[in-house]
């Protein structure tokens, strides 16, 4: 059985459109720039607000692939 690592990253994404539409985001940014990704984990969820109305969905998020080598 061939032994693994993986490593974990967090990042931050945000859409004007939704929580779900912005791990969406957040998550093809990473798969574009990240091989071998397992899973993420949703830290955090917040909203901005501009003119007493939700302006942004912002999500913090952990990356979790494997190294390769």
């Amino acid at each position: 059985m061939a032994t693994q690592v993986a490593r974990v990253t967090q990042a931050i994404a945000e859409s004007p459109i939704s929580f779900d539409d912005a791990l969406k985001v957040g998550f093809a940014r990473a798969a574009a720039t990240l091989r071998g990704i397992t899973g993420l984990r949703i830290l955090e969820q917040r909203v901005a607000v501009k003119d007493n109305k939700i302006a942004t969905y912002r999500v913090r998020f952990e990356v979790i692939f494997l190294l390769e080598g």
